[in-house]
Protein backbone atom coordinates (compact mmCIF):
# COMPACT_ATOMS: atom_id res chain seq x y z
CA UNK A 1 0.00 0.00 0.00
CA UNK A 2 2.86 2.36 0.85
CA UNK A 3 4.52 1.66 -2.50
CA UNK A 4 1.28 2.41 -4.32
CA UNK A 5 0.89 5.72 -2.46
CA UNK A 6 4.51 6.56 -3.18
CA UNK A 7 3.96 5.98 -6.91
CA UNK A 8 0.83 8.14 -6.84
CA UNK A 9 2.75 10.99 -5.23
CA UNK A 10 5.52 10.74 -7.83
CA UNK A 11 2.97 10.68 -10.65
CA UNK A 12 1.20 13.74 -9.23
CA UNK A 13 4.47 15.65 -8.92
CA UNK A 14 5.38 14.82 -12.52
CA UNK A 15 2.00 16.05 -13.79
CA UNK A 16 2.33 19.29 -11.81
CA UNK A 17 5.82 19.84 -13.22
CA UNK A 18 4.58 19.31 -16.78
CA UNK A 19 1.76 21.80 -16.23
CA UNK A 20 4.14 24.33 -14.70
CA UNK A 21 6.64 24.02 -17.54
CA UNK A 22 3.84 24.36 -20.11
CA UNK A 23 2.54 27.50 -18.42
CA UNK A 24 6.03 28.95 -18.22
CA UNK A 25 6.65 28.30 -21.92
CA UNK A 26 3.36 30.03 -22.78
CA UNK A 27 4.33 33.07 -20.69
CA UNK A 28 7.84 33.11 -22.18
CA UNK A 29 6.32 33.08 -25.68
CA UNK A 30 4.09 36.05 -24.81
CA UNK A 31 7.02 37.95 -23.36
CA UNK A 32 9.17 37.12 -26.39
CA UNK A 33 6.47 38.42 -28.73
CA UNK A 34 6.19 41.63 -26.72
CA UNK A 35 9.95 42.12 -26.74
CA UNK A 36 9.85 41.81 -30.53
CA UNK A 37 7.31 44.66 -30.66
CA UNK A 38 7.17 47.18 -27.83
CA UNK A 39 10.12 47.98 -25.60
CA UNK A 40 9.83 47.43 -21.84
CA UNK A 41 9.19 51.12 -21.09
CA UNK A 42 5.68 52.19 -20.06
CA UNK A 43 4.08 54.68 -22.44
CA UNK A 44 2.14 57.67 -21.19
CA UNK A 45 1.13 61.20 -22.05
CA UNK A 46 4.05 63.18 -23.47
CA UNK A 47 6.00 60.15 -24.71
CA UNK A 48 7.27 59.94 -28.28
CA UNK A 49 9.23 57.65 -30.55
CA UNK A 50 8.97 54.21 -32.13
CA UNK A 51 6.88 52.66 -29.37
CA UNK A 52 4.25 55.37 -29.75
CA UNK A 53 4.27 54.89 -33.53
CA UNK A 54 3.51 51.21 -32.98
CA UNK A 55 0.91 51.97 -30.31
CA UNK A 56 -0.95 54.32 -32.65
CA UNK A 57 -0.62 51.93 -35.59
CA UNK A 58 -2.09 49.00 -33.68
CA UNK A 59 -4.84 51.14 -32.14
CA UNK A 60 -5.72 52.50 -35.57
CA UNK A 61 -5.87 48.96 -36.95
CA UNK A 62 -8.57 48.17 -34.38
CA UNK A 63 -10.48 51.39 -34.97
CA UNK A 64 -9.71 52.93 -31.59
CA UNK A 65 -7.45 55.65 -32.98
CA UNK A 66 -8.04 58.17 -35.76
CA UNK A 67 -5.62 60.69 -37.11
CA UNK A 68 -1.96 60.75 -38.05
CA UNK A 69 0.36 58.04 -36.76
CA UNK A 70 3.01 60.55 -35.74
CA UNK A 71 4.76 59.00 -32.74
CA UNK A 72 3.52 61.69 -30.34
CA UNK A 73 1.52 60.60 -27.27
CA UNK A 74 -0.82 63.58 -27.13
CA UNK A 75 -4.24 64.17 -25.62
CA UNK A 76 -6.18 62.34 -28.33
CA UNK A 77 -3.88 59.33 -28.10
CA UNK A 78 -4.47 59.37 -24.34
CA UNK A 79 -8.26 59.34 -24.87
CA UNK A 80 -7.94 56.46 -27.32
CA UNK A 81 -5.81 54.42 -24.90
CA UNK A 82 -8.32 54.96 -22.09
CA UNK A 83 -11.18 53.91 -24.35
CA UNK A 84 -9.29 50.77 -25.38
CA UNK A 85 -8.57 49.94 -21.73
CA UNK A 86 -12.21 50.39 -20.75
CA UNK A 87 -13.43 48.12 -23.55
CA UNK A 88 -10.94 45.38 -22.70
CA UNK A 89 -11.56 45.35 -18.95
CA UNK A 90 -8.20 46.90 -18.07
CA UNK A 91 -7.36 49.54 -15.50
CA UNK A 92 -8.29 52.83 -17.18
CA UNK A 93 -5.25 54.94 -16.33
CA UNK A 94 -4.06 55.96 -19.79
CA UNK A 95 -0.68 54.32 -19.17
CA UNK A 96 0.38 51.66 -21.65
CA UNK A 97 2.08 49.16 -19.36
CA UNK A 98 2.67 45.38 -19.74
CA UNK A 99 -1.00 44.36 -19.43
CA UNK A 100 -2.22 46.93 -21.95
CA UNK A 101 0.61 46.06 -24.34
CA UNK A 102 -0.18 42.35 -24.12
CA UNK A 103 -3.91 42.86 -24.68
CA UNK A 104 -3.20 45.15 -27.64
CA UNK A 105 -0.72 42.69 -29.14
CA UNK A 106 -3.18 39.79 -28.76
CA UNK A 107 -5.91 41.81 -30.51
CA UNK A 108 -3.68 42.94 -33.40
CA UNK A 109 -1.68 39.87 -34.39
CA UNK A 110 -2.62 40.54 -38.01
CA UNK A 111 -1.23 44.09 -37.91
CA UNK A 112 2.03 44.94 -39.62
CA UNK A 113 3.52 48.33 -40.52
CA UNK A 114 3.14 49.21 -44.18
CA UNK A 115 4.79 51.78 -46.40
CA UNK A 116 3.53 55.24 -45.61
CA UNK A 117 1.88 54.24 -42.33
CA UNK A 118 3.77 56.93 -40.40
CA UNK A 119 2.90 60.59 -40.76
CA UNK A 120 5.44 62.82 -42.47
CA UNK A 121 7.77 64.52 -39.95
CA UNK A 122 6.25 67.98 -40.44
CA UNK A 123 3.00 66.81 -38.83
CA UNK A 124 4.64 65.07 -35.89
CA UNK A 125 5.29 68.10 -33.70
CA UNK A 126 1.83 68.76 -32.27
CA UNK A 127 1.64 66.39 -29.32
CA UNK A 128 -1.51 67.94 -27.89
CA UNK A 129 -3.46 68.78 -31.03
CA UNK A 130 -4.42 66.52 -33.89
CA UNK A 131 -1.74 63.96 -33.08
CA UNK A 132 -4.31 61.32 -32.32
CA UNK A 133 -8.03 60.81 -32.50
CA UNK A 134 -11.09 59.88 -30.53
CA UNK A 135 -11.63 56.12 -30.48
CA UNK A 136 -15.35 56.72 -30.02
CA UNK A 137 -15.47 58.04 -33.55
CA UNK A 138 -15.51 61.79 -32.89
CA UNK A 139 -12.32 62.92 -34.60
CA UNK A 140 -11.07 66.42 -33.95
CA UNK A 141 -12.21 68.97 -36.49
CA UNK A 142 -10.05 71.03 -38.78
CA UNK A 143 -8.05 68.25 -40.43
CA UNK A 144 -10.42 65.85 -42.13
CA UNK A 145 -7.64 64.64 -44.42
CA UNK A 146 -6.22 62.71 -41.45
CA UNK A 147 -9.28 60.49 -41.17
CA UNK A 148 -8.96 56.95 -42.55
CA UNK A 149 -10.95 55.96 -45.63
CA UNK A 150 -14.48 55.11 -44.56
CA UNK A 151 -17.18 52.94 -46.03
CA UNK A 152 -20.93 52.92 -45.47
CA UNK A 153 -22.08 53.83 -41.95
CA UNK A 154 -18.75 55.47 -41.24
CA UNK A 155 -16.81 52.25 -40.59
CA UNK A 156 -13.22 51.96 -41.74
CA UNK A 157 -11.58 49.30 -43.88
CA UNK A 158 -10.08 47.83 -40.70
CA UNK A 159 -13.58 47.70 -39.17
CA UNK A 160 -14.79 45.71 -42.17
CA UNK A 161 -11.91 43.26 -41.88
CA UNK A 162 -12.55 42.85 -38.17
CA UNK A 163 -16.26 42.24 -38.78
CA UNK A 164 -15.44 39.58 -41.36
CA UNK A 165 -13.17 37.88 -38.82
CA UNK A 166 -15.97 37.96 -36.24
CA UNK A 167 -18.59 36.64 -38.65
CA UNK A 168 -16.30 33.82 -39.77
CA UNK A 169 -15.32 32.93 -36.20
CA UNK A 170 -18.90 33.05 -34.92
CA UNK A 171 -20.97 31.64 -37.77
CA UNK A 172 -19.01 29.82 -40.45
CA UNK A 173 -21.05 26.78 -41.42
CA UNK A 174 -24.28 28.71 -40.88
CA UNK A 175 -26.49 29.55 -43.88
CA UNK A 176 -25.52 32.76 -45.66
CA UNK A 177 -28.55 34.55 -44.22
CA UNK A 178 -27.36 33.60 -40.76
CA UNK A 179 -23.90 35.05 -41.39
CA UNK A 180 -25.43 38.32 -42.61
CA UNK A 181 -27.56 38.27 -39.46
CA UNK A 182 -24.47 38.04 -37.22
CA UNK A 183 -22.90 40.99 -39.06
CA UNK A 184 -26.17 42.89 -38.64
CA UNK A 185 -26.15 42.32 -34.88
CA UNK A 186 -22.68 43.89 -34.71
CA UNK A 187 -23.90 46.91 -36.69
CA UNK A 188 -27.06 47.20 -34.59
CA UNK A 189 -24.97 47.20 -31.43
CA UNK A 190 -22.74 49.98 -32.75
CA UNK A 191 -25.89 52.03 -33.39
CA UNK A 192 -27.39 51.24 -29.98
CA UNK A 193 -26.66 53.41 -26.93
CA UNK A 194 -26.49 50.22 -24.86
CA UNK A 195 -23.19 49.19 -26.45
CA UNK A 196 -19.83 50.73 -27.42
CA UNK A 197 -20.13 52.99 -30.44
CA UNK A 198 -17.31 51.48 -32.50
CA UNK A 199 -16.99 48.15 -34.29
CA UNK A 200 -13.87 47.19 -32.35
CA UNK A 201 -15.50 48.23 -29.09
CA UNK A 202 -18.55 46.05 -29.75
CA UNK A 203 -16.60 42.99 -30.89
CA UNK A 204 -14.01 43.13 -28.13
CA UNK A 205 -16.44 43.99 -25.34
CA UNK A 206 -15.55 41.45 -22.61
CA UNK A 207 -17.69 38.33 -22.87
CA UNK A 208 -19.66 39.55 -25.88
CA UNK A 209 -18.51 37.08 -28.53
CA UNK A 210 -17.29 33.50 -28.17
CA UNK A 211 -14.93 33.91 -31.12
CA UNK A 212 -12.97 36.51 -29.17
CA UNK A 213 -12.85 34.37 -26.02
CA UNK A 214 -11.59 31.23 -27.78
CA UNK A 215 -9.31 32.98 -30.29
CA UNK A 216 -11.28 32.17 -33.45
CA UNK A 217 -11.46 35.91 -34.14
CA UNK A 218 -7.90 35.53 -35.48
CA UNK A 219 -8.87 33.00 -38.17
CA UNK A 220 -8.70 34.16 -41.78
CA UNK A 221 -12.26 34.77 -43.05
CA UNK A 222 -13.46 33.32 -46.34
CA UNK A 223 -15.25 35.15 -49.17
CA UNK A 224 -18.68 34.22 -47.78
CA UNK A 225 -18.02 35.98 -44.47
CA UNK A 226 -16.67 39.05 -46.28
CA UNK A 227 -19.71 39.20 -48.57
CA UNK A 228 -22.03 38.83 -45.57
CA UNK A 229 -20.45 41.89 -43.97
CA UNK A 230 -20.79 43.90 -47.17
CA UNK A 231 -24.47 42.97 -47.51
CA UNK A 232 -25.13 43.92 -43.89
CA UNK A 233 -23.40 47.26 -44.38
CA UNK A 234 -25.50 47.81 -47.48
CA UNK A 235 -28.63 47.62 -45.32
CA UNK A 236 -29.69 43.97 -45.50
CA UNK A 237 -30.71 43.03 -41.95
CA UNK A 238 -32.57 39.70 -41.82
CA UNK A 239 -32.96 40.09 -38.02
CA UNK A 240 -35.06 43.25 -38.17
CA UNK A 241 -32.80 45.11 -35.73
CA UNK A 242 -31.81 42.41 -33.23
CA UNK A 243 -28.91 43.09 -30.87
CA UNK A 244 -28.48 39.60 -29.39
CA UNK A 245 -28.21 36.03 -30.64
CA UNK A 246 -27.35 32.69 -29.08
CA UNK A 247 -27.13 29.01 -29.78
CA UNK A 248 -29.78 27.28 -27.61
CA UNK A 249 -27.73 24.07 -27.54
CA UNK A 250 -24.57 25.62 -26.13
CA UNK A 251 -25.87 28.71 -24.29
CA UNK A 252 -24.97 28.71 -20.60
CA UNK A 253 -26.53 32.04 -19.62
CA UNK A 254 -30.04 31.92 -18.22
CA UNK A 255 -30.37 35.68 -18.81
CA UNK A 256 -30.19 35.37 -22.60
CA UNK A 257 -33.35 33.25 -22.58
CA UNK A 258 -35.24 36.20 -21.08
CA UNK A 259 -34.65 38.36 -24.15
CA UNK A 260 -37.59 38.75 -26.58
CA UNK A 261 -36.93 36.22 -29.34
CA UNK A 262 -37.59 37.35 -32.92
CA UNK A 263 -36.50 34.49 -35.17
CA UNK A 264 -34.28 31.47 -35.60
CA UNK A 265 -31.78 31.34 -38.45
CA UNK A 266 -29.71 28.19 -38.69
CA UNK A 267 -28.56 27.27 -35.19
CA UNK A 268 -28.93 30.77 -33.75
CA UNK A 269 -31.89 32.46 -32.07
CA UNK A 270 -31.92 36.23 -32.64
CA UNK A 271 -33.49 38.47 -30.05
CA UNK A 272 -33.92 42.03 -28.82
Amino acid sequence: MQIKNYRLIIFTVIILLILFVGFQLKEDTKNKNLKETFSQADLQYGANGEDVYELQGRMKFLGFFYGDVDGQFGYNTLKSVKYFQSEFGLNVDGIVGPKTKLKLWEATKAWAPTEGWKAIPSTAGNAGGNAGGNAAGNATSGNNDSLPPSSRLGVTDNDIRLMANAVYGESRGEPYKGQVAVASVIINRVKSSKFPNSVAGVIYQPGAFTAVSDGQINLTPNATAKNAVQDALAGYDPTGGCIYYFNPVTATSSWIWSRPQVMTIGKHIFCM
